[in-house]
């Protein structure tokens, strides 16, 4: 199956530039070796994205690829195809964020896990990836978590589990699976592998 959204358009991908956080150095015990990770305000990722959640009928499945971009209070993402084609674009800022699709009016929202969510028929919880990517999350009792190959797995405060199952060679996360029960998709499950990674 391709991109979904209530609309059940084939695909999704697209440029999302979303409304992030500041870059947090929060509070919170981690182990010596994960509390040495920085924290990048700014980034780019690349890499692939695969989704399972209940339809209106039965399962589907979702896979792509992605490239993200951030800065201090924005965030770009674009989901792209299996065959390469970009399908949706996201922005979003401290003003709300919106969401282009070929062939479709914009999308506005206040937020933009809300616009994803409703576009795409599941959320893409894309203001915790601007953490979860780089190895960081607020738990579920509201303290600061550093992921380590140790110390791997979190339940963040908005109900997401996370679990980073493989790190690349100079210690960043390599791929991360992210699980929730919702009402709106049931239990959804995203595997998120990153390929390339450019900080600054």
């Amino acid at each position: 199956m391709t991109w979904a959204c209530p609309l059940r358009l084939a695909l999704v991908a697209s440029s999302l530039a979303l409304a992030g956080c500041a870059a947090l150095p929060p509070p919170g015990a981690a182990p010596a070796a994960a509390a040495q990770r920085d924290y990048h305000a700014r980034l780019e990722l690349g890499g692939r994205l695969s989704v399972r959640y209940q339809g209106t009928q039965k399962e589907e499945s979702v896979h792509g690829s992605f490239v993200w971009a951030q800065a201090p209070e924005r965030t770009g993402v674009t989901l792209l195809s299996p065959l390469g084609q970009t399908v949706a674009v996201i922005e979003a800022g401290p003003a709300g964020a919106t969401m282009a699709q070929p062939g479709q009016p914009m999308r506005v929202a206040p937020d933009v896990d809300t616009l994803t969510a409703e576009a795409l028929g599941w959320p893409l919880p894309v203001a915790g990836m601007r953490e979860w990517l780089q190895g960081f999350a607020t738990d579920s009792d509201g303290r600061r978590f550093i992921a380590s190959p140790r110390r791997d797995q979190v339940l963040t405060h908005d109900g997401w589990r996370i679990h980073y199952a493989a790190w690349s060679d100079e210690g960043r996360p390599r791929r991360i699976d992210l699980s929730r029960s919702t009402e709106q998709a049931g239990e959804v499950s995203i595997r998120i592998v990153i390929d390339s990674w450019q900080a600054s």
